[in-house]
């Protein structure tokens, strides 16, 4: 499979019918934009178990797999340590996948998410041994897996698993060198064990495609004639042993602006590194939760918390002013309680930080999300 084209389609954040319902997906609209996106010679999609409320897989069927020859695309799916408690529960997922899919094997197949809370799972039931078996089979073609921890830890896993064919990594220029995610050293240890690199949150769920104003003046006045979003995919793109980019997208717009910026790829030059980190210091004055909108969190809220949704709010508000009173955002709060819980109605379970990717604490978060808006 030729990946001169760098760019994946993430089917992670797929356009919905109604908003308050992750797997309310578009299938028209999906499959228009798929067609864009293969038309233009890139081939690989990206999906998970979970994704779009677990309906993510069954639209790739619908959309990709159903009407492209086999041959002409490259799917990647996941086993996630969060919906497996027995040996068999691997199978049974992996095959319910193949069905979903109708894909008959997997380009590229990860265990997701690894990190320190997750990796004695995929140990405990010989995940890695497994991922090989389906490789033998002929199930799988490339094995690897995604990673959200320390660049120690992911010494130790490439180390131990040197056949692991690729590690996809969250790497973008926010946070090349966050204490959270830790997207530098991570890169480093990837590149001295020569893996290929996929990389994921490239534009950090959008925040990297709508900046605070001064940031958005410095890039726009060096490219006036190139989107925001970009500069985020070329910077994540021009780095050592990145083979792709996965950029998950929403709507023909961002396809549409992807393709440009990738077709004819051009790296960063040193004088474009130096801007997007000047705008990277821009930024992290003023982000006041680093949420990518994942939405690992929500899935097991006992409270159905809509954790992301409120995040983004509360980070828009703080942005324009923490003293400002009244802003639209206190209606959309309120819109959004009439089908979620309110951020008050957290019992502190931990469960959503217990998955969430960017080790956030939610819980604490929530408090000044509640303090904002419950109390007014």
């Amino acid at each position: 499979m030729d990946h001169a084209k760098k760019l994946g389609f993430g089917l992670m954040r797929l356009p919905q019918i109604d908003k308050s319902d992750a797997g309310s997906i578009d299938v028209e609209q999906v499959k228009k934009m798929v067609d864009a996106f293969i038309s233009r010679g890139f081939t690989y999609f990206d999906t998970a178990w979970m994704y779009c409320g677990f309906q993510s897989e069954k639209t790739a069927k619908v959309a990709l797999v159903d009407r492209y020859p086999r041959e002409s695309f490259t799917l990647a799916s996941k086993l996630h340590s969060g919906f497996f408690d027995t040996f068999e529960d691997r199978d049974k997922i992996f095959n319910a996948q193949l069905e979903n899919t109708g894909a008959g094997f997997f380009d590229y197949y990860l265990l997701h998410g690894i990190e320190s809370g997750s990796i004695h799972k995929y140990e405990e039931y010989d995940c890695f041994n497994w991922l090989r078996e389906k490789k033998k089979q002929g199930l799988v073609k490339h094995m690897g897996f995604s990673y959200h921890d320390t660049p120690e830890l992911l010494d130790e896993i490439l180390t131990k698993h040197p056949d692991m064919e690729f590690v996809q990594l969250q790497l973008n220029y926010l946070d090349w060198e966050s204490p959270w995610v830790h997207a530098r050293a991570c890169h480093e240890v990837a590149v001295k064990h020569n893996v290929p690199i996929i990389v994921m949150e490239p534009v950090k769920g959008g925040t990297l495609a709508k900046l605070p104003e001064a940031a958005e003046k410095l890039l726009k006045d060096y490219a006036p004639e190139r989107s925001i979003s970009s500069w985020a995919i070329r910077y994540a793109a021009s780095l050592d042993n990145v083979m792709m980019v996965l950029s998950g997208m929403s709507n023909m717009e961002q396809i549409e602006d992807n393709l440009a910026t990738m077709e004819d790829f051009q790296p960063l030059n040193e004088e474009e590194k130096k801007l997007v980190f000047k705008a990277a210091d821009i930024i992290n004055g003023q982000i006041t939760v680093p949420c990518t909108g994942c939405s690992y969190c929500t899935e097991g809220c006992p409270q159905k918390i809509a954790i992301p949704q409120y995040f983004s709010l509360y980070n828009e508000d703080m942005r324009e002013s923490a003293e400002k009173g009244w802003t639209v955002n206190l209606g959309n709060y309120d819109l959004l309680t009439r089908e979620f819980g309110r951020a008050s109605s957290c019992v502190e379970c931990g469960q959503c930080e217990s998955v969430c990717p960017q080790h956030l604490p939610i819980i604490e978060h929530l408090k000044a999300v509640s303090k904002r808006y419950d109390a007014q």
